[in-house]
């Protein structure tokens, strides 16, 4: 293989019984049917940033890396569950129009956006032909407003107030609400009277007590930043003792070898992805990472003495967390083999533990087959002009 070739960053996505392969400027996505056999589908990726030149910027871009990856990776979840679940007769003639779009830049570091599988709903069965022609754009938005809430419950709502109540219940800042410009010593703490009082108006008032708004601190959004990757990895290591998303995490792990065996230069077979690394440091789980520890800087920077707005503020935030994250990463890849590569993922090579497991030869090739067909879709180097013989 030519240099030029081996220099086109690919990464990609597991999905249901498949994987989806992502190349600069295609992306393709193969499934093994119920019966044994291999189907894919594959298609250019049109660029945004074509129709809104905005888009080129940094931080902008990232953010709108975010919104279209997930976007084609919930079709792509989609696709995979009509071929993989679908009756045979019924998957034969099943045709989802995916259309996705990729940001200017973003193939220099496709790995990122590779999703993570169990944050977003997974089909468990398997839709008739008229059905996702008619709904797929449907069920795509409402599986990423599904996502996008649940997400923000779980990783934006939940420990921001558990870690006010543990600020105010251990004493460890002042209230906003009843601090004063003069104070400088901390508040005591003290517990609403419960005497003789309904048991309802009792809870109450606990629960009013411990909301009392705390201006977030560096320490606050660091505690705020330990639970919400509490929650995470709760979340992986649940996903990863269920058996349908073990399988996914097999087929995350062949993704992996099979990029791998592309940046080593060697040919794409079952014999040379099957020693290589499972856990691939341009993952998206590096990038997820990532995102929680810039979380935490931001938050510190941007902050209210109100509870709702410190709330709002970090929803506001989210595509702004995502651009800078893909921007640190982005640059740091540019030396992949450097300390600070290293360092900014080793923690998501580490949780790849998790999100990955060994995939056998049979899974191997159905990542290799989605990889070979994104390459083909993609601009091929143009052939020196060879003078007519005399």
């Amino acid at each position: 293989m030519s240099t030029p070739e081996r220099d086109l960053i690919v990464g990609g996505q597991a999905v249901i019984e498949g994987v989806l392969m992502r190349t600069p400027n295609a992306y393709a996505i193969a499934v093994r049917k119920a019966d044994g056999t291999i189907v894919n589908t594959s298609a250019r990726l049109p660029k945004w940033s074509d129709k809104f030149p905005i888009l080129k910027l940094p931080v902008l871009r990232g953010g709108a890396v975010l919104v279209q990856s997930m976007s084609l990776g919930i079709k792509a979840l989609n696709y995979s569950a009509g071929e993989a679940l679908g009756a045979a007769e019924e998957v034969k003639e099943v045709e989802v129009a995916l259309t996705p779009a990729v940001i200017e830049g973003e193939g220099d570091f496709a790995g990122i956006t590779g999703g993570v599988p169990g944050l977003f709903p997974i089909p468990t069965q398997s839709k008739p032909k008229d059905e996702l022609k008619k709904g797929a754009t449907a069920a795509t938005i409402g599986s990423m407003v599904f996502a996008l809430v649940f997400q923000v419950l779980l990783f934006v709502a939940a420990p921001l107030l558990l870690t006010n109540a543990l600020f105010i219940g251990a004493g460890w800042a002042t209230p906003a609400a009843t601090s004063t410009a003069n104070s400088t010593a901390p508040a005591e703490t003290v517990t609403p009277d419960s005497t003789e009082k309904p048991w309802y108006t009792n809870t109450w008032e606990k629960v009013r007590f411990y909301l009392h708004p705390v201006r977030p601190s560096v320490a606050f959004n660091l505690i705020d930043g330990l639970i919400r990757m509490t929650f995470f990895l709760i979340m992986i290591f649940g996903f990863s003792l269920i058996k349908d998303i073990r399988r996914v995490f097999e087929y995350h792990g062949a993704e992996h070898k099979t990029v791998f065996t592309w940046e080593a230069g060697l040919p794409l077979t079952v014999e040379n992805a099957r020693p290589q690394p499972r856990q691939h440091p341009r993952c998206g789980t590096s990038f997820l990472m990532v995102v929680m520890l810039v979380a935490i800087i931001l938050f510190s920077i941007i902050k209210f003495d109100s509870l709702l707005l410190n709330f709002l503020v970090r929803i506001v935030l989210i595509p702004v967390v995502a651009g800078l994250s893909y921007e640190i990463i982005r640059l740091s890849a540019r030396k992949e083999g450097g300390f600070v590569f290293k360092f900014i993922t080793k923690p998501g090579v580490w949780l790849q533990n998790l999100t990955t497991k060994e995939p056998d030869d049979k899974q191997l090739e159905v990542a290799i087959e989605a990889l070979k067909e994104s390459l083909k879709l993609e601009p091929q180097p143009a052939q020196p002009a060879v003078a007519p013989l005399s």
